[in-house]
Protein backbone atom coordinates (compact mmCIF):
# COMPACT_ATOMS: atom_id res chain seq x y z
CA UNK A 1 0.00 0.00 0.00
CA UNK A 2 1.01 3.66 -0.78
CA UNK A 3 1.90 6.36 1.67
CA UNK A 4 0.32 9.32 1.53
CA UNK A 5 3.62 10.92 -0.38
CA UNK A 6 4.04 8.05 -2.49
CA UNK A 7 0.36 8.55 -3.81
CA UNK A 8 0.71 12.28 -4.05
CA UNK A 9 3.77 11.61 -5.95
CA UNK A 10 2.57 9.25 -8.37
CA UNK A 11 -0.55 11.11 -9.12
CA UNK A 12 1.45 13.95 -10.00
CA UNK A 13 3.57 12.38 -12.68
CA UNK A 14 0.56 10.79 -14.28
CA UNK A 15 -1.14 14.07 -14.58
CA UNK A 16 1.51 16.40 -15.14
CA UNK A 17 4.57 14.16 -17.12
CA UNK A 18 2.86 14.88 -20.54
CA UNK A 19 2.60 18.60 -20.43
CA UNK A 20 6.17 18.51 -18.48
CA UNK A 21 7.76 16.44 -21.47
CA UNK A 22 6.60 18.83 -23.92
CA UNK A 23 8.62 21.43 -22.00
CA UNK A 24 11.64 19.53 -21.61
CA UNK A 25 11.18 18.89 -25.42
CA UNK A 26 11.03 22.34 -26.64
CA UNK A 27 14.26 23.39 -24.02
CA UNK A 28 16.22 20.74 -25.80
CA UNK A 29 14.34 19.50 -29.01
CA UNK A 30 15.40 15.92 -28.77
CA UNK A 31 12.99 13.25 -27.08
CA UNK A 32 15.71 11.28 -25.75
CA UNK A 33 17.44 13.91 -24.04
CA UNK A 34 14.01 15.63 -22.85
CA UNK A 35 12.96 12.48 -21.21
CA UNK A 36 16.59 11.93 -19.34
CA UNK A 37 16.04 15.68 -18.69
CA UNK A 38 12.11 14.40 -17.04
CA UNK A 39 13.19 11.94 -15.35
CA UNK A 40 16.35 13.76 -13.45
CA UNK A 41 13.48 16.87 -12.37
CA UNK A 42 11.04 14.20 -11.67
CA UNK A 43 14.04 12.40 -9.27
CA UNK A 44 15.01 15.31 -7.16
CA UNK A 45 11.04 15.75 -6.81
CA UNK A 46 10.53 12.75 -5.27
CA UNK A 47 13.50 13.23 -2.97
CA UNK A 48 12.24 16.62 -1.92
CA UNK A 49 7.98 15.63 -2.06
CA UNK A 50 7.85 16.29 0.98
CA UNK A 51 8.92 19.73 0.84
CA UNK A 52 7.41 20.80 -2.24
CA UNK A 53 4.03 18.75 -2.39
CA UNK A 54 2.24 21.78 -2.20
CA UNK A 55 3.36 23.19 -5.70
CA UNK A 56 5.29 20.44 -7.53
CA UNK A 57 4.94 21.61 -10.68
CA UNK A 58 7.13 24.81 -9.86
CA UNK A 59 10.42 22.99 -8.30
CA UNK A 60 10.20 20.63 -11.38
CA UNK A 61 9.87 23.41 -14.22
CA UNK A 62 12.67 25.29 -12.44
CA UNK A 63 14.53 21.81 -11.98
CA UNK A 64 13.93 21.02 -16.21
CA UNK A 65 15.39 24.89 -16.58
CA UNK A 66 18.33 24.58 -14.39
CA UNK A 67 19.51 21.26 -15.52
CA UNK A 68 19.24 21.80 -18.81
CA UNK A 69 21.42 25.15 -18.50
CA UNK A 70 23.67 23.38 -16.35
CA UNK A 71 24.10 20.84 -19.57
CA UNK A 72 24.81 23.78 -22.23
CA UNK A 73 27.45 25.03 -19.98
CA UNK A 74 28.77 21.68 -20.16
CA UNK A 75 28.53 21.18 -23.68
CA UNK A 76 29.56 24.48 -25.67
CA UNK A 77 29.93 22.74 -28.77
CA UNK A 78 26.53 22.98 -30.65
CA UNK A 79 24.89 19.84 -31.40
CA UNK A 80 23.87 18.74 -34.79
CA UNK A 81 20.38 16.51 -35.19
CA UNK A 82 20.87 14.13 -37.93
CA UNK A 83 17.22 13.57 -37.67
CA UNK A 84 13.79 14.70 -36.63
CA UNK A 85 12.52 13.05 -33.45
CA UNK A 86 9.97 10.93 -35.41
CA UNK A 87 8.52 10.04 -31.09
CA UNK A 88 8.46 14.34 -30.91
CA UNK A 89 4.65 15.16 -28.89
CA UNK A 90 2.09 16.57 -30.66
CA UNK A 91 0.70 16.12 -34.18
CA UNK A 92 3.02 16.97 -37.17
CA UNK A 93 1.91 19.58 -38.95
CA UNK A 94 4.42 21.52 -41.85
CA UNK A 95 4.33 24.41 -39.67
CA UNK A 96 5.43 22.56 -36.74
CA UNK A 97 7.90 20.88 -38.41
CA UNK A 98 9.36 24.20 -39.81
CA UNK A 99 9.48 25.51 -36.60
CA UNK A 100 11.13 22.76 -34.75
CA UNK A 101 13.73 23.14 -37.96
CA UNK A 102 14.34 26.62 -37.66
CA UNK A 103 14.20 25.96 -33.46
CA UNK A 104 17.45 22.99 -34.28
CA UNK A 105 19.92 25.77 -35.91
CA UNK A 106 19.77 27.91 -32.56
CA UNK A 107 21.79 27.04 -29.57
CA UNK A 108 20.78 25.25 -26.90
CA UNK A 109 21.12 28.82 -25.03
CA UNK A 110 19.16 30.30 -27.16
CA UNK A 111 16.62 27.79 -27.99
CA UNK A 112 16.17 27.88 -23.89
CA UNK A 113 15.44 31.76 -23.67
CA UNK A 114 13.06 31.42 -26.37
CA UNK A 115 11.26 28.64 -24.85
CA UNK A 116 11.18 30.34 -21.41
CA UNK A 117 10.00 34.08 -22.57
CA UNK A 118 7.52 32.89 -25.43
CA UNK A 119 6.05 28.96 -24.48
CA UNK A 120 6.65 29.49 -20.40
CA UNK A 121 5.06 33.10 -20.98
CA UNK A 122 8.30 34.42 -18.59
CA UNK A 123 9.30 37.71 -18.00
CA UNK A 124 13.00 38.87 -19.13
CA UNK A 125 13.52 39.13 -15.20
CA UNK A 126 12.45 35.97 -14.31
CA UNK A 127 14.27 34.46 -17.42
CA UNK A 128 17.54 35.45 -16.10
CA UNK A 129 16.90 34.60 -12.27
CA UNK A 130 15.91 31.04 -13.61
CA UNK A 131 18.52 30.84 -15.66
CA UNK A 132 21.22 32.84 -13.30
CA UNK A 133 22.44 35.24 -16.30
CA UNK A 134 21.89 38.90 -16.29
CA UNK A 135 18.47 40.56 -18.17
CA UNK A 136 20.56 41.89 -20.71
CA UNK A 137 21.49 38.87 -21.70
CA UNK A 138 18.28 37.53 -22.14
CA UNK A 139 17.35 40.45 -24.29
CA UNK A 140 20.53 40.13 -26.47
CA UNK A 141 20.10 35.72 -26.41
CA UNK A 142 16.58 36.69 -27.68
CA UNK A 143 17.43 39.05 -30.46
CA UNK A 144 19.89 36.94 -31.71
CA UNK A 145 17.91 33.69 -31.44
CA UNK A 146 15.19 35.78 -33.26
CA UNK A 147 17.24 37.02 -36.21
CA UNK A 148 18.51 33.62 -36.41
CA UNK A 149 15.26 32.50 -36.92
CA UNK A 150 14.53 34.71 -39.57
CA UNK A 151 17.40 34.21 -41.63
CA UNK A 152 16.90 30.30 -41.20
CA UNK A 153 13.35 30.19 -41.95
CA UNK A 154 11.62 33.50 -43.55
CA UNK A 155 8.73 31.18 -44.43
CA UNK A 156 7.89 31.48 -40.85
CA UNK A 157 7.32 35.33 -40.31
CA UNK A 158 4.01 35.35 -39.24
CA UNK A 159 4.61 32.87 -36.62
CA UNK A 160 8.08 34.62 -35.59
CA UNK A 161 7.23 38.21 -35.95
CA UNK A 162 9.03 40.97 -37.47
CA UNK A 163 12.04 42.96 -35.46
CA UNK A 164 10.82 46.21 -34.02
Amino acid sequence: MLTADEAGFTAFVSARSGALLRVAYLLNGDHQHAEDLLQTALVQAAKHWERIHTSPEAYVRRTLYTANVSRWRRHRVPEVPLEHDRGAPDVDTPARLALLDALAGLTAKQRTVLVLRYYEDLTEARTAEVLGISVGTVKSTSRQALTRLRERRPDLAELIGSPS
